[in-house]
């Protein structure tokens, strides 16, 4: 294995290459070639007393002219040692970065690579997920998030910079069996770009019905992010715990005669009735940011 190899291998492992890495090779190297210090130092020019001490990793690494030197004479390919050098020398935190931008690297085209091979044999995001690959590969990519990991900003969670799944369809009528299949979230069979917005856990949904005309139409694309606050009188996307049933209404906070919490489920549209149900029968609430509406 090549000093660059056995680099690249530590970082995909994730963990930082030990100090003497540089020496350890630079060692190895020279034993396999069969010369001695005094022997290398010669072709090289330099002292075997201060190769030993490379060797040794008493003294930091030479310059990268003796590097290339070293590499000629030991017969290793250009850049290996060179490249090793570099590494150690990069800061703590660099190298920390550097590596979580490896594994993210690995890790999406890993995901690129299991979806290309699901389609051409034939078998749809369903099937996928429901084998337990699509999650597993997927959370690789985007660890689920923790408070802790937010709280220290987790560098190992990576988004779709400006993008967001469109979901299944969601009726702008009363419920009827629509469900986002339990997909994994930030997961579809589609994705809208979605400039402004910042929020990673936003999706979208496209509207059918006319109950909330005529401010929505058919068609439309709503966007909605969980990180909006919600207030009276918003416009949701609303789950039922029922089946995981799931709307979109305007919605408002009120109490009942009993001061039991109560969400009235109001259509723009007033040909549709609205629908008070128990606070407890809803599973969540999603504020709408955005319409994406075609022109005509």
């Amino acid at each position: 294995m090549s000093p660059k190899q056995r680099t690249d291998r530590e970082i995909a492992a994730g963990s930082s290459p030990p100090a003497p890495v540089f020496a350890d090779q630079l060692r190895e190297l020279r034993r396999r070639s069969g010369l001695s210090l005094a022997e290398l130092a010669e072709r090289v020019g330099c002292t075997s007393s201060y190769l030993s001490a490379i060797e040794c990793a008493k003294k930091r690494h030479p310059a990268d002219e003796l590097i290339r030197r070293i590499e000629t004479a030991l017969g290793c390919a250009p850049g290996d040692l060179l490249t090793l050098a570099h590494w150690e020398q990069t800061p703590g935190p660099i190298r920390a970065d550097y590596q979580v931008m490896h594994d993210q690297d690995q890790n999406a085209k890993q995901l690129a690579r299991l979806l290309s091979r699901s389609a051409q044999q034939g078998r749809s995001l369903d099937d996928l997920y429901a084998s337990g690959e699509l999650r597993r590969a997927i959370d690789r990519v985007d660890p689920p998030s923790t408070p802790e990991s937010h709280e220290a900003g987790d560098a190992r969670s990576v988004r779709l910079a400006n993008q967001v799944p469109l979901i299944n369809k969601v009726t702008a009528g009363y419920p009827a069996g629509f469900t986002d299949l339990d997909y994994p979230a930030r997961v579809a069979d589609e994705y809208i770009r979605t400039p402004d917005l910042s929020d990673p856990d936003a999706f979208a949904a496209r509207v059918v019905g006319d109950s909330m005309q005529p401010n929505y139409r058919e068609g439309d694309i709503v966007v909605f992010s969980p990180a909006k606050a919600i207030e009276s009188g918003s416009d949701c996307f609303v789950r039922f715990e029922r089946d995981a049933e799931s709307t979109f209404k305007r919605v408002y906070f009120e109490t009942g005669e009993q001061g039991d919490e109560l969400i009235r489920i109001q259509p723009i549209n007033n040909a549709y009735a609205p629908k008070t149900v128990p606070r407890e029968e809803i599973a969540g609430l999603y504020a709408g940011v955005s319409v994406i509406r075609a022109i005509g």
